[in-house]
């Protein structure tokens, strides 16, 4: 099954609604960073958050960074997503290893630590809106509720989860990924607000209700029973990194003219590896040298 999104209204237009599944997202990002299944996890749920609140930006161009930074041993988690369901991110340390809290369940938390979650959007058309909150637990779902609640003042539930299981080979892989976000807007009544609270106990874990094949479809189902939800659309997901030699040039010209000069002078070649994707950019002496001219 490819991954995809669903977006749905419910309670006359007081409910708003996301559900995802994003194995084969989570997985690539996995092989590319080849990341340990703590790092798997955390990676793949801010990558699902990401496309989830990526979908709602207003224009072709816009931007959306979530940026963790904890004291936990994974340092930090990036993820940027835009309005077509494309995703990309990294772990500032893909390869921590730390004991599960009990089988089948993930340390996350442990791994992100303290610190906190930043949400940038990036505008076409203005200055990027930036808001940071501190975590809540790490967990990267709560962490995200409490930004909606603290910043944008809306009240919202956010389910993610990744299910890492053994390759056969000694290795991992993601077996499972998605999530969901449920948001109540201006005017929701506490009969609506309930009435979620009540469906919300029914839904198991993302991740168990996932393996037992059911789709985003299936997890707003439940969530919004009883709600008269309306599907508003869907959308296809990929991890996409739109890289370029060109954009790292740019990187390079942003260092000054100084820092150019000394790369001459060593009379070295400079090779620059992209964060998001691992793709690997090698610039001549000689092509440095144009760049500084």
């Amino acid at each position: 099954m490819k991954d995809y999104l669903v977006r749905m209204m419910a309670a006359d237009g007081t409910v708003r609604a996301f559900a995802a599944t994003t194995k084969e997202l989570a997985e690539e990002a996995r092989r590319i960073h080849k990341t340990s299944p703590v790092a798997t996890a955390a990676l793949g749920r801010l990558l699902t958050a990401g496309v989830m609140m990526g979908v709602q930006l207003k224009d072709e161009k816009d931007l959306l960074t979530l940026a963790i930074r904890g004291d936990g041993s994974l340092g930090g988690v990036t993820v940027t997503a835009d309005m077509h369901g494309r995703v990309k991110g990294f772990v500032n340390h893909p390869d921590v290893w730390i004991a599960p809290k009990y089988a089948g369940k993930l340390d996350v938390g442990k791994a992100v630590g303290a610190g906190t979650l930043t949400v940038t959007r990036d505008q076409a058309y203005g200055q990027p809106y930036s808001s940071q909150v501190n975590l809540q637990t790490g967990e990267i779902g709560d962490d995200l509720a409490a930004y909606f609640v603290l910043s944008e003042q809306l009240p919202s539930s956010v389910g993610l989860g990744v299910l890492v299981d053994q390759d056969g080979e000694g290795g991992f892989l993601v077996k499972r990924a998605g999530g969901f976000l449920i948001q109540v807007m201006p005017g929701c009544t506490e009969e609506t607000i309930s009435a979620l609270e009540k469906n919300l106990t029914r839904l198991p874990s993302v991740t168990a209700a996932l393996d037992e094949g059911k789709t985003p479809e299936d997890l707003l189902g439940i969530l919004l029973d009883g709600l008269s939800p309306q599907e508003e659309g869907r959308d296809e997901l990929s991890y996409y990194c739109n890289c370029s030699r060109e954009r790292v040039s740019r990187v390079l010209l942003s260092l000054g003219k100084k820092e150019l000069e000394d790369m001459i002078k060593e009379q070295k070649p400079v090779e620059l590896c992209c964060h998001f994707c691992g793709k690997k950019y090698a610039f001549s002496v000689e092509e440095i040298q144009g760049l500084l001219e």
